[in-house]
């Protein structure tokens, strides 16, 4: 059984060290409740409830899996899973992050990143059923009317109902412009929808007493293409005006998908037959909708990319300091043992750093995306919170893309590091591996996170987050120019971020005489801003390590990982930009 101990040290480092959360905080709307002393009593009991309650139940909900009844179209969850959602619910962590007026605690969102890393790390598969509540309720929150918000929003932000994306269709894929649901109106503001849905998370299970589905579909008069989508809520039973439950709708679940991992999460097939439905928001601007529960969602996949990756790197650090194998090349480190630890041996070392750098760093950049949110929604100045929005919406798709492929390489090493051990069952690395996989492919691919930041943030809407970004880190260049204790990482990092606004240039040139320029450059782009953004908040954290009253041990290994990430890491950069100097031409039109 794999061991989880949530990282609260370095969480609160990250939060109050690096990013002075507590200060900004305190400067928003509200912001007076929201103290050191209140954050750090919600993230221990989470930490508690993740490694009691969640964490034990990860390796056997994987080996059950989800079980389906035909005969009722009815999906059971594995054991243990339905009675932890219940602590969940009964605990308030259902409305952690949701607005007051909605029942919810209106907790900080960086917050809610932090406490949905720990339940990722404890019980990913487990995690993802609350995870698209939250994607329901902020759809509902943002687009949904007043009745719409006071019959749906109340009940899911407790934590008695839950929520779904019905998005992809099994002819569509990514490609919404292709969905053929059809919502049909009935004459009395409702609508029927028919249709097929694919591939959807918590589409049925046994956790709460109603589940709402956001179902994507084309009215009657829909223009075709993406412009012609609608946005629909569809519950699992009717649901009255007075907020009781009626009878069955006519949605459920045609079957659930046998996956390569994350077992204990229901993936399903929907079947709507003439389903009573409501519409959110406007005609034909559902993709308005689905892009503020989608934006929340990828932030929220780059963090289980990022709490994977931790529970590898734990597992398999603790492993190379208790497995002794082979003596070290310079001589024995345990000369009255028969074999030296793991981590005695260089390229062991190398897998453990490489893990770390990306957990450590990554960490820090979903807590400061995660802050934007916060400032988004409640800044007090209108300036920064148009600023905080647009570096937010810019640096989604790198999270979601860098830290869910980082995770695939994290994972790797650590099964690595247990050598043969590592491909046996009950070690449970082979299962973080699998675990991993989807995460680079449900909510947009990495190619479609790729696509998102260079064609839409960088080309589209001029590259505003990506100003303000390189502007924060030109700023904290020269700030710190003169420090002898930073030499090792700003100057590396100046000319990294001059590079970054160099290369856009010479790729927006390049698309514009060619667009197909801009699709083969993409991922190679992505991972060249996520790696020149990990090194700015690697310089950021070797800087807040450095103050006084940071433990010595700390100060050492905040240092040493970001030594290696810039001499082994950040030069990975240099490929990439190699990859897309190449050019289209290096991709022929016929394999």
């Amino acid at each position: 059984m794999t061991i989880y101990k949530a990282p609260l040290d370095d969480m609160r480092f990250a939060l109050y060290n690096v990013l002075g959360a507590e200060k900004v905080l305190a400067g928003l709307e509200g912001g007076g409740d929201h103290n050191r002393e209140l954050i750090d009593a919600v993230l221990d009991e989470a930490a508690r409830f993740n490694e009691q309650v969640l964490a034990p139940l990860n390796a056997s909900g994987d080996e059950e899996g989800c079980h389906y009844d035909k005969a009722t179209a009815s999906v059971t969850t594995p054991k243990g899973f339905k009675e932890a959602y219940r602590q969940y619910a009964d605990g308030g962590w259902a409305g952690l992050t949701a607005h007051e007026k909605f029942g919810g605690q209106g907790l900080p969102h960086v917050l809610g990143a932090l406490t949905k890393e720990m339940i990722d790390s404890a019980n990913i598969a487990w995690g993802i059923y609350p995870l698209l509540s939250q994607g329901a309720t902020d759809a509902l929150e943002h687009h949904g009317d007043a009745w719409q918000q006071d019959t749906f929003l109340k009940p899911l932000v407790e934590g008695r109902w839950t929520g779904t994306m019905c998005l992809t269709e099994p002819q569509a894929g990514s490609d919404l412009g292709l969905l053929k649901t059809r919502a049909e109106p009935n004459g009395d503001g409702s609508y029927k929808v028919s249709g097929t849905k694919i591939f959807i998370s918590a589409g049925d299970h046994d956790f709460a007493e109603n589940i709402v589905h956001l179902v994507l579909a084309r009215l009657p008069d829909a223009p075709a293409g993406s412009r012609g989508i609608s946005m629909l809520v569809v519950p699992k039973f009717r649901v009255n005006k007075d907020g009781s439950l009626g009878e069955r709708n006519k949605v459920a679940a045609g079957a659930i998908e046998h996956k390569m991992g994350i077992r204990g999460s229901a993936t399903c097939v929907m079947n709507f037959d003439d389903a009573e439905g409501w519409l959110i928001g406007p005609a034909h601007k559902g993709l308005m909708a689905m892009f503020t529960m989608m934006n929340a969602a990828r932030l929220a996949v780059g963090i289980q990319g990022l709490a994977i990756s931790e529970r590898a790197l734990q597992n398999s650090l603790n492993y190379a300091r208790e497995r002794l194998q082979m003596r070290a090349l310079s001589g024995p480190v345990n000369p009255d043992k028969p074999a030296d630890p793991l981590t005695a041996h260089p390229d062991v070392r190398r897998m453990l750093l490489t893990q770390r750098a990306f957990v450590e760093g990554g960490r820090v950049l979903a807590a400061y995306a995660a802050l934007q949110s916060d400032i988004e929604t409640r800044g007090t100045d209108e300036s920064e919170r148009k600023k905080a929005g647009e570096l937010l919406s810019f640096l989604i798709p790198i999270a979601k893309g860098l830290l869910t492929e980082a995770a695939q390489e994290c994972t790797k090493e650590a099964l690595q590091i247990f050598g043969g051990h590592g491909y046996i069952a009950e070690h449970g690395m082979e299962q973080f591996v699998r675990d991993a996989r989807i995460i680079t492919l449900y909510e947009g691919t990495t190619q479609i996170q790729a696509l998102d930041l260079l064609g839409r943030k960088i080309m589209q809407l001029q590259g505003a987050g990506l100003k303000h970004f390189l502007g924060e880190i030109s700023d904290f260049c020269h700030a710190h120019a003169s420090d002898e204790a930073l030499a090792l990482f700003i100057g590396p990092l100046a000319v990294a971020a001059k590079g970054w606004g160099d290369l856009t240039q010479d790729v927006a040139k390049r698309a514009a005489a060619n667009p197909e320029e801009l699709g083969a450059a993409a991922v190679d782009y992505l991972y060249y801003s996520g790696y020149v953004t990990l090194a700015y908040f690697w310089a950021r954290s070797v800087l807040a390590a450095s103050v006084a009253g940071v433990p010595a041990d700390v100060r050492q290994s905040k240092r040493d990982t970001a030594s290696f990430y810039f001499a082994r890491i950040l030069p990975r950069m240099h490929m990439h930009k190699a990859a897309i100097d190449a050019g289209v031409a290096t991709l022929p039109e016929v394999i």
